[in-house]
């Protein structure tokens, strides 16, 4: 290698501890000395970032922060070494002064680190002891603190968001709900909370009657006026034309309100092409057209709860539409059964949607414990399907799974009635009997007569 480094022009020239644009060349000593500062000036970044790393680490750690995930997180949020340590430990101090579990507040913070910024905390800490932050429970606090900090809102805002609600009327306990149940409420403005209110007092429900939709429903304050609401109470009124009904029925179930627009149409769609007997047709639609679309809709967000497609849960109501009757806790129960207990996949319910549309009680638990029992002790060479088990009738099921095995009889319970299937109500026989004739003397005679005659 040359003795000397030819540079550019205007090369860099380190002389006496500063850097300077020069014309000539750089020699070799110089750049020997360049790079040594380099090194030394990097080497002593490292190592105070890594003092910062460690120090930071064993804080998090202290407060239940697991230790293998501590390199990944702090990597993924680099602007958390940026705060200073004192700062950083006053904060946490703060959130545990909360009392709420320690794997929640390590969540929350993991999945919102901004929230560990001192002076945000603050203010916050600030207006807790002062006002006392309407009653809310701690983690309900925290769960406001993480989504005022996401959204770019300090404790300010939230006051003046309590003062808005307050101002048109509502109760501390709603407050209180709305909160709990919609932090996000933290970022809506003033002025569309107002107009929120207007539009519902525009359909003729009273201000209690707003208190007591938010109190139920929370989540429609973070609903637009023109691009949510107003849609649709268009399409409710195209399915119910009596206003007073429809007040009704919103102040009945105010979760209508969440719902999007069109999924009431698509629920009314289903109901006009449902094929099924004019009983249970007349059972649906008993309380209205509207009423059973937002039945139908309660039922088809609990099938798509537990894992079926949107299109899949429609599909199960209109193959069994005696789901619709049942209540939704029913089929639940029915759904955690099917799941956790027979140990079948939701996707079963596609192919037997009749599984819904019988009792738990009298059939699904009675011969789900008859067909355990055959499986424990070898009786059945096949293992029986969810077809299997619910599509045949009762005298079916019971000659073939039950009556070769008289130790089924007492599990399955329904022996008798499967034996002696009667097309008539008991004691029928007795109203059809006819009465007995009483013979009189003439009678005798008279058959006395017939039979001599005969001979």
């Amino acid at each position: 290698m040359a003795a000397r480094i030819l540079a550019m022009r205007f090369s860099v020239r380190f002389r006496g501890g500063v850097l300077s644009l020069t014309d000539g060349s750089l020699s070799t000593e110089d750049f020997a000395r360049i790079s040594s500062s380099r090194f030394s000036f990097s080497t002593h970044a490292s190592q105070s970032l890594f003092r910062k790393q460690v120090s930071l680490s064993n804080l998090f750690r202290r407060y239940g922060f697991p230790h293998s995930d501590l390199p990944s997180f702090l990597e993924k949020n680099r602007y958390v070494l940026d705060f200073r340590l004192n700062e950083v430990e006053k904060s946490l101090a703060f959130l545990s002064s909360l009392k709420v579990p320690r794997d929640l507040a390590v969540s929350v913070i993991m999945e919102c680190p901004g929230i560990l910024e001192y002076d945000f905390l603050k203010e916050w800490e600030r207006m807790f002891r002062e006002s006392g932050l309407i009653g809310l429970s701690q983690i309900s606090l925290l769960n406001v603190i993480k989504c005022s900090r996401r959204s770019g809102v300090n404790a300010h805002g939230f006051g003046a968001v309590v003062s808005a609600l307050k101002g048109l009327g509502f109760r501390d306990n709603t407050c209180r709900k709305i909160f709990e149940e919609f932090p996000g409420v933290v970022a809506v403005e003033e002025l569309e909370i107002y107009e929120k209110v207007k539009f519902i007092e525009g359909i003729g429900i009273t201000r209690d009657g707003c208190d007591y939709l938010f109190y139920k429903c929370p989540r429609i304050l973070g609903f637009g006026v023109e691009n949510r609401l107003r849609p649709l109470l268009s399409e409710f009124r195209r399915v119910c034309s009596d206003e007073h009904l429809l007040r009704e029925e919103i102040l009945r179930e105010p979760s209508m309100l969440g719902m999007e627009p069109g999924e009431i149409s698509r629920c009314l769609q289903l109901l006009m092409t449902l094929k099924c007997r004019d009983p249970i047709r007349g059972k649906i639609l008993s309380e209205g057209v509207l009423r059973a679309a937002f039945e139908v809709k309660l039922r088809v967000d609990c099938l798509c709860r537990h894992g079926l497609i949107y299109r899949g849960a429609f599909k199960v109501l209109w193959k069994e539409p005696r789901a619709i009757l049942y209540l939704v806790e029913e089929i639940e129960r029915k759904i955690e059964f099917l799941l956790n207990v027979m140990k079948f996949d939701i996707n079963s319910l596609a192919d037997v949607p009749e599984y819904l549309g019988v009792s738990l009680e009298k059939q699904i638990i009675p011969r789900y414990n008859v067909i355990e029992h055959l499986q424990s002790m070898g009786g059945l060479g096949d293992p029986v399907d969810l077809k299997g088990l619910i599509r045949l009738s009762t005298l079916k099921f019971y000659n073939l799974y039950v009556k070769p095995y008289p130790e089924c009889e007492r599990i399955f319970g329904k022996a008798k009635a499967a034996r002696e299937k009667s097309y008539h109500p008991v004691g029928l026989w007795k109203m059809l009997k006819p009465e007995k004739h009483t013979l009189t003397r003439r009678d005798t005679e008279n058959i006395r007569c017939f039979v001599e005659g005969l001979g």
